[in-house]
């Protein structure tokens, strides 16, 4: 998946002494967003609950690559909007999906199970701001929302998006899950993945 990608996070040196490349972002966020999909209570397996779930991706840069690829790799289908239309049109050729206008988006004209915000609209100082009004995440009979934004913690699309019934999926999981799966990689030993969150909550 790292290599449809097209970019990697990750360099972990093999005993052959040669270089393997991981993107961990996507893992993390795609894990968080399974979470947050198996916590709703239908009793699907969170390494099988995308699987023909739509995923709507905001934002067509790395991270929206990231993630509408790690999504259709689980099995879901994708739909890409972007602000610039020609370039979620081009995402969505790549990974297999379709593309839609941030505007058609907006205006409640896209429906799916999951929305993953991968822009940086509603991070510090921008707080106010989000970049799916709530009544179009309310028409988007959404499941799950994501966030990849982590400060503020809840920003102001995760909590629009829990007061229409969401289950929200936070950047903060993204940003744990990834550091986590690094140190896994590097050491081969398991992530303290409560005490790594609880370091980044404090520097906050």
């Amino acid at each position: 998946v790292a290599a449809q990608i097209g970019a990697v996070n990750t360099l972990v040196r093999r005993p052959d002494g040669s270089l393997k490349g991981y993107n961990t972002d996507y893992c993390a966020a795609i894990a968080a967003i399974e979470a947050a999909l198996a916590s709703r209570g239908d009793g699907c397996d969170p390494e099988t609950v995308l699987r023909g779930k739509t995923v709507v991706v905001v934002g067509a840069g790395g991270a929206g690559r990231g993630l509408a690829f790690g999504a259709k790799f689980k099995g879901a289908e994708v739909i890409v909007a972007n602000r610039n239309f020609e370039r979620a049109q081009a995402l969505a050729l790549a990974c297999g999906g379709t593309a839609a206008t941030l505007e058609q988006l907006q205006s409640g004209l896209v429906r799916g199970d999951v929305l993953a915000n991968t822009t940086s609209v509603g991070m510090l100082p921008e707080v106010g701001l989000s970049p799916v009004p709530k009544d179009a995440l309310a028409a988007g009979g959404f499941q799950v929302v994501f966030d990849a934004v982590y400060n503020p913690l809840e920003t102001t699309l995760l909590r629009e998006a829990k007061e229409v019934g969401c289950t929200q999926a936070s950047g903060l999981d993204m940003f744990v899950g990834q550091a986590a799966l690094q140190f896994e990689l590097f050491t081969g030993a398991r992530a303290a993945k409560d005490l790594m969150r609880r370091a980044v909550l404090d520097s906050m």
